[in-house]
């Protein structure tokens, strides 16, 4: 009859506590304890629960940094989390919020409290499970048309640029793989891999003369190229919805570097939305190793060097070590695109 119950995860590093919870919630679910965030995580990793108590003042790992791991990991970020704890300022609860928690209970606890916001949060996300459920059979549909509005104004911004359309997915994709790295939720993660390939939108307003010239730009050009950042603003900003205000913000300031010296704003350093800043990264390194008509494709190294040499005034340095950390990933990532080229050039080769 046990297996049939929810499972609670209890986490504290008091002995006292923990027992007191297993004592109250041990009637009505299968309760597992872990002394600390390591243990926690491992518990989660191999039996996931339906539901986390976690305290935040514990040694080594604090409950905060547990739940942003749990919050960053496609496999457990669905699961309710409920901050237990002796913290009670209204800043420790909201950033507890801010991560991803359910609720927020504080210490010394009250048996009543604990059991009702257990069942209710217990409750919610079986509700939300099967909503989840009807929502996937009903918005497939909706999906595919909002996938192919990004792949068209993606497109748009390169439609006469010497990019390829590869460009902008893997581009995407480094961005997403950077993302995670710097332990981004995973429905932001998303939601940022959708909005990259429209970074260029803007492109679509700046004339052939100037986007396809064979020659370096005049000062008076520049300026108009460089507007492009605020025309795809102005595109992509019309929406409301969370993904296209990411993709207005996006185009608005990829530009913009480290040290104050990009454009449209000079923005500097955390000024600068995080998403531009991996982005700004993602998309330089696809651009440097990528084989356009007036240029061959630099050499693996030389690229990563370049973006290494750049941290601190161009990027921003923290982001250049986390994609430096992953290079491995990342290659795998420009290995996929690579043979997907291959393969689909031969594919209009057979169709020709």
């Amino acid at each position: 009859m046990l297996k049939n119950r929810q499972t609670i995860l209890v986490v504290d590093d008091t002995a006292a506590n923990l027992d007191v919870l297993k004592g109250l919630l041990s009637p009505f679910y299968n309760v597992k304890i872990a002394i600390n965030g390591a243990i926690a995580l491992k518990i989660i990793e191999k039996f996931p629960p339906d539901l986390i108590l976690l305290d935040v003042m514990m040694p080594e790992m604090d409950g905060y940094e547990v739940c942003r791991r749990i919050k960053s990991n496609p496999e457990t970020y669905k699961i309710p989390i409920i901050f237990v704890t002796a913290m009670s300022e209204a800043s420790d609860e909201q950033k507890g919020f801010n991560l991803g928690a359910v609720d927020y209970i504080t210490k010394p606890i009250n048996p009543a409290i604990v059991q009702s916001r257990v069942k209710t949060h217990i409750a919610l996300s079986d509700q939300r499970r099967q909503c989840e459920e009807m929502v996937l059979q009903r918005t497939a549909e909706l999906e595919k048309s909002q996938k192919d509005a990004i792949f068209m104004l993606g497109e748009a911004g390169h439609f006469n640029d010497t990019d390829t359309g590869s460009h902008i997915w893997r581009m995407a994709q480094y961005a997403g793989l950077l993302a995670r790295a710097n332990n981004w939720p995973v429905e932001q993660v998303k939601l940022l891999e959708l909005a990259a390939p429209m970074h260029d939108t803007g492109k679509i307003g700046i004339p052939d003369s100037i986007l396809k010239a064979p020659r370096k730009l005049t000062d008076e050009e520049w300026v108009v190229m460089r507007s492009h950042t605020e025309i795809g603003y102005g595109i992509l900003s019309v929406s409301q919805t969370p993904l296209f205000q990411l993709a207005a913000e996006i185009s608005l300031t990829h530009h913009e570097k480290w040290d104050g010296s990009g454009y449209p704003r000079k923005l500097k350093g955390q000024d600068i939305p995080e998403s531009a800043r991996i982005v700004a990264i993602a998309d330089v390194f696809d651009a440097l190793t990528m084989k356009r008509p007036y240029k061959e494709a630099w050499p693996i190294d030389d690229a990563f060097a370049l973006i290494e040499k750049d941290a601190g005034s161009h990027f921003d340095p923290n982001l250049v070590k986390l994609f430096i950390e992953n290079m491995d990933e990342i290659l795998k990532i420009k290995d996929y695109w690579e043979e997907k080229e291959k393969m689909d050039a031969i594919d209009e080769k057979k169709h020709a």
